[in-house]
């Protein structure tokens, strides 16, 4: 793909900013969880990690080396299974209190989506050595 590097830092930009929304409302104790936020909850800083490995996948999207590619691949797929278990971990009933699902825990999970197809099909030319 011809622009994927530009649609890899976007969407993990993209994954940035979804973890600033909320995540879940959770009534009974009238508490909302947004990635960096989870206040009554022992849920700590959920989306802290795909902040982190976020970060990280950028730096790797612009770096033009094979091994920058191929790293990149292993840190959107983390980023991807860190994303499967906030969502399955985040709005998980307890104690019989469901949480009400929020946009930002299905934005950061879209966006993660995307960002790991973005790192599998990199725009990079590889030159044979003669």
């Amino acid at each position: 793909m011809k622009f994927s590097k530009w649609v890899g830092v976007a969407m993990a930009f993209l994954v940035i900013g979804s973890c600033l929304l909320p995540w879940v409302y959770i009534e009974p104790i009238n508490s909302t969880v947004t990635g960096i936020s989870a206040p009554g909850t022992n849920f700590g800083k959920p989306g802290l990690m795909n902040i982190i490995v976020s970060v990280l996948a950028i730096f790797l999207f612009l770096i033009q080396r094979v091994w920058a590619k191929r790293t990149n691949i292993f840190v959107c797929a983390f980023n991807l299974a860190w994303t499967a278990r906030n969502f399955i971990i985040i709005p998980a009933c307890a104690a019989g209190d469901c949480p009400t699902k929020k946009i930002g825990l299905f934005l950061v999970a879209l966006f993660s989506i995307f960002m790991m197809v973005a790192a599998l099909f990199p725009d990079m030319k590889i030159e044979e050595k003669k």
